[in-house]
């Protein structure tokens, strides 16, 4: 995934980048980068790893060599960014956010000529922000650019641009996948990816891009330069999984669209009569637990959390490339309440079930802890398709995804002419792909929410929300 933040003022702005960054932290674990211009000195930049050490802890240390009134920094999950680049259209600093799913086929298109070449990294892969930058500059201004980059890359793309006049501009992708949202002091203004990280650092909301939007930000004022367009498909993961609990996309809080959730998916199984009787309601740590409290509400079975994630050693969700080590931090994070599991029957609800990787683990644990029972919810449908629109949810293969897994070991190849089914626990596929899962992990039982009640929850229309990696639908 990852996340971005810029300011424009009439003071030096750097605190308020680096906070209003670090706010972003929960939306990449790998790389991270501020830019700052300044009228006199122009743009300073460093650009960190933060696989192992939070982004505050990295950059504190380089605060007092920035110094200006305007400037942009990001959390990224793949490409070292932002960038600085020179061109025919001037001297500017980009950040993006997205997918490139044509990268390669772009390259070859458009610079296989001699006289182009990238900057390879260490996989041989070309940055995905220098490609961007490479697009816009094929064209006579920015906006024009920024609208060609767009068009031509297959999956999705929202940037910010630092001029060297200090202006920013912010685009959000075509179809408005991503949030981009703006507030106001009375110094200037603040653009982000979650807005609560500029209303900390004392801005108020005062606009939200619409989907395909271009606008220009200055310390005083926020100009269209591309108008938004009609149709939008906003990533319905930000309110289940990756978006922060105080923020609020398209008017749609995300901790009360959780809790919402948890009390749909309680309705839902009262309605169908598979209610488990249990002693205590929880949510795995930390997303799952908004929409736990809403199960146990909705419910009437007590809220209760067995065990808590250990933070002040791991205080967010780095993981050592050794895969060994991976393991062991993930078991060690994990700490019991042994009062509330021992001869307990417990319902866990998650955010979601993707691969699958630390279910067995977290049973074991419990079991191991002593509880009765154990019963599994996940707070989405099954996750069917990776996503190819952003970079949350990719797979190498559709198989790596758990529910694809049980689907293809249950029926083969046929199998996958059936998702629908599999997706629906009222069908016998459905039924079938329940109960594997069920044995595979030792959940005494297992339930999903359905589409129609994540959408009801969000409150947007449902023809406005994208839910492909559910329903496999663009």
């Amino acid at each position: 995934m990852g996340g971005f933040f810029g300011t424009v003022s009439k003071r030096d702005c750097v605190l308020d980048i680096f906070f209003g960054v670090d706010y972003h932290s929960h939306l990449g674990t790998k790389r991270a980068g501020m830019i700052v211009r300044d009228e006199k000195g122009g743009f300073q930049r460093q650009i960190h790893s933060i696989e192992n050490t939070p982004f505050r802890t990295k950059f504190e240390k380089d605060l007092h060599d920035f110094h200006g009134c305007s400037g942009i920094g990001c959390i990224s999950d793949n490409d070292p960014q932002p960038l600085l680049v020179r061109s025919h259209l001037g001297f500017y600093a980009i950040t993006t956010i997205g997918a490139i799913n044509n990268a390669d086929a772009l390259v070859e298109k458009y610079f296989s000529d001699h006289g182009h070449q990238f900057m390879a990294m260490s996989s041989g892969k070309v940055n995905s922000t220098e490609l961007v930058a490479a697009l816009i500059n094929q064209k006579d201004d920015l906006v024009s650019g920024i609208l060609h980059a767009q068009d031509e890359i297959e999956g999705s793309m929202t940037l910010l641009i630092l001029t060297s006049d200090g202006e920013i501009i912010a685009a959000r992708d075509k179809l408005g996948r991503l949030p981009v949202l703006i507030g106001k002091n009375e110094d200037g203004h603040s653009v982000a990816f979650e807005s609560f990280a500029y209303q900390k650092t004392g801005y108020q909301d005062v606009y939200e891009l619409g989907p395909h939007e271009i606008v220009k930000i200055t310390a005083d004022s926020i100009e269209t330069l591309s108008p938004p367009g009609e149709e939008m498909k906003i990533c319905a993961f930000l309110w289940s999984y990756y978006g922060y609990p105080n923020s609020r996309y398209e008017g749609k809080n995300v901790e009360v669209m959780r809790v919402e959730n948890g009390k749909s998916m309680a309705q839902d199984e009262i309605a169908r009569g598979v209610l488990p009787d249990v002693d205590y309601v929880a949510g795995v740590p930390d997303s799952g637990v908004p929409h736990a409290i809403g199960y146990a509400t909705a419910s009437g079975k007590e809220f209760a959390r067995p065990f808590i994630k250990y933070t002040p050693t791991w205080p967010r969700s780095f993981m050592p490339a050794n895969q060994n080590v991976r393991n062991q931090v993930a078991k060690m994070k994990q700490i019991p309440v042994p009062e509330l599991i021992d001869g307990k029957k417990l319902l866990l609800v998650d955010d979601s079930i993707v691969r699958g990787t630390q279910l067995g683990e977290t049973v074991d644990f419990l079991y191991n802890a002593g509880a009765k029972e154990v019963h599994m919810r996940s707070a989405c449908p099954p996750i069917m398709y990776g996503c190819k629109f952003l970079s949350f949810s990719r797979s190498n293969s559709a198989n790596e995804l758990l529910a694809r897994r049980v689907v293809q070991e249950l029926e083969g190849d046929e199998g996958h002419n059936h998702l629908d089914e599999y997706a629906d626990p009222k069908t016998e596929r459905g039924k079938c792909m329940l109960k594997r899962i069920s044995e595979m992990f030792g959940f005494d039982s297992l339930g999903y929410q359905t589409l129609d009640g994540v959408l009801e929850a969000i409150g947007i229309d449902k023809d406005r929300v994208c839910t492909y990696c559910w329903s496999g639908k663009e």
